[in-house]
């Protein structure tokens, strides 16, 4: 089975607590709603260009 990272995201923002998505999702691991937030991080991460 397999859920997207945007569902995982999309559960913690609507205040779901990690407790009950790994409830829901008995395959899922708490290190998996890591990765999800360490590639959410990763994909807003951008370079910061200051003006001389």
């Amino acid at each position: 089975m397999r859920i997207r990272v945007k569902d995982v995201l999309e559960m913690l923002a609507a205040g779901a607590p990690q407790d009950e998505i790994l409830a829901d999702y008995p395959y899922l691991e708490r290190e998996d709603i890591t990765a999800c937030l360490e590639y959410a991080a990763a994909q807003v991460d951008h370079a910061v260009l200051t003006l001389q």
